[in-house]
């Protein structure tokens, strides 16, 4: 959603012209797809890191635009609100040392970040849900300085029919809130993974990313408070789905259509049966026209860029090694949007390395997982780690119900590393990375689990737990070496 439009205000033509091109980029795409018009390259890795902006007083600081100049760094960029930064790192080939790779170059930038914010005298955090932050906080004046958000808060209030979005979470404790915005979303900081596949493993891809979205947010969960209340391991899966909900003006004979959804399905085919899904019972959100080629598929992707999956398809274009009249080469990629920021670094590249492994083995076994678990039932093992954390219990592939923690130990952690293996990861760099994952299931301490143990400990003083989460945070030590 960081792509900025020239525009924030539409007419009927606008979205009419709009629907008319992205009717026919489907068209196109369908074709690509029946054609095998994709980049058949090896697997390629990415990721975008979102953080929180923090004074002295250990609240949000709504200066991003003011950092990110001072900055200067082409691989940081705002967020929706002028708290929030997003890190990128370029994508690299899924093979060998990239797993250092990935912490070196994100160790590189955040510490070069830090250093501009401790100049202006403020702080980085990386954490899912910011524990001081107040609802009083999330209000439009706090609203990044971009035509892309605004234009997103009004499309989303209009087809609201101005009705306030109603936030309601029951979890540990309940919280109930109204917005007359969407930004209760910017609470929600989150660790997006990337992966990009040759097209004839995509679909399969796409499928094991659902499957492995259960113990993926059950070992990652790092976000249980909000507003000072205690709810779910990882309150921001609830919060994002409520923070855009478009509600009865998305329905259709299946039901309600949600914008930020676990999705309706696997993929059976292919992936072009998202976006066609994606044309047929979404309305258009931004309706902003590009003087493109239908090439470039520039209105499909901007659409499914304001459809937030917990795993999202994505089309992308490798730039040509050799100069031709075909250009770039559309390729396939998933991303994976469950996780949350932080604890750490090391703990955000071993929840990647996980994914990658655990993804990976998935999508090339013989017998395809989705044939062995119902997608109702991958569906209900996400919504219950997301309430619960490593205390959740899953139902896996052979339709034993068993507690999270042995189900991690041993089977998933097992597969992680037969993925890595056939990736060709460095064996002691995949060791490492999965054995934070190992250690953190064995001491069960995640990072919701390390916060609520803090304010177990401590009370509920959430400046209190936020200074000591930050001092562990920036030692490097993964979650689980924490002490409390």
């Amino acid at each position: 959603m960081g792509q900025e439009i020239d525009d924030a205000c539409f007419c009927r033509q606008d979205f009419d012209t709009f629907h008319q091109r992205l009717t026919e980029e489907t068209a196109l795409l369908a074709e690509w797809f029946r054609q095998g018009h994709f980049d058949p390259g090896p697997p390629v890795a990415g990721f975008e890191l979102e953080a929180w902006l923090v004074d002295a007083q250990l609240r949000p600081a709504p200066v991003n635009a003011r950092f990110i100049e001072r900055l200067g760094s082409p691989q940081v960029f705002p967020e929706l609100a002028t708290f929030n930064v997003e890190f990128n790192i370029e994508p690299l080939p899924l093979g060998g040392h990239i797993l250092s790779q990935m912490a070196n170059g994100l160790q590189q930038t955040w510490q070069q970040a830090r250093r501009t914010a401790h100049e202006m005298q403020l702080e980085l955090a990386m954490i899912g849900i910011l524990p001081t932050v107040r609802d009083a906080d999330l209000s439009p004046a706090n609203l990044s300085a971009m035509n892309r958000y605004h234009a997103l808060n009004s499309e989303i209030m209009r087809l609201r029919g101005g009705r306030p979005l109603r936030l309601d979470i029951h979890g540990h404790d309940i919280l109930r809130a109204e917005h007359c915005d969407v930004m209760l979303e910017s609470a929600t900081t989150s660790f997006q993974i990337h992966l990009q596949v040759a097209p004839e493993l995509a679909a399969r891809a796409y499928n094991a990313s659902i499957i492995a979205s259960a113990p993926l947010v059950a070992v990652s969960a790092n976000s249980p408070y909000l507003f000072g209340h205690d709810l779910w391991a990882e309150t921001r899966i609830p919060l994002f789905e409520q923070s855009v909900e478009v509600g009865g003006y998305e329905e259709d004979a299946h039901g309600p259509m949600r914008r930020v959804s676990f999705g309706s399905g696997y993929a059976r085919a292919s992936l072009q049966e998202v976006f066609t899904e994606n044309l047929e019972h979404f309305p258009v959100l931004l309706p902003v026209l590009f003087d493109a080629p239908p090439e470039h598929l520039a209105h499909l992707r901007l659409h499914n860029g304001t459809l937030w999956r917990w795993n999202r398809p994505l089309i992308g274009f490798t730039p040509s090694k050799i100069r031709s009249a075909q250009g770039n080469k559309p390729h396939l990629r998933i991303e994976q949007r469950v996780v949350p920021a932080g604890p750490t670094i090391a703990d955000s590249v071993a929840n990647a390395a996980f994914f990658y492994g655990l993804c990976w083995a998935l999508c090339r076994q013989g017998e395809a997982a989705e044939t062995r678990l119902p997608f109702a039932t991958a569906r209900d093992n996400f919504y219950a780690a997301a309430r619960h954390g490593l205390d959740t219990q899953l139902i896996w592939l052979d339709g034993n119900k068993q507690p999270a923690h042995s189900l991690l130990l041993k089977t998933l952690l097992p597969l992680a590393t037969q993925g890595l293996e056939a990736l060709g990861i460095d064996h002691d760099e995949a060791a490492h990375y999965l054995g934070i994952i190992e250690s953190r299931v064995k001491n069960a301490c995640n990072g919701a689990a390390w916060q609520r143990a803090y304010v177990a400990r401590h009370g509920p003083d959430m400046p209190a737990l936020l200074a000591a989460y930050l001092e562990r945070q920036h030692n490097g030590a993964p979650v689980h070496e924490w002490d409390i």
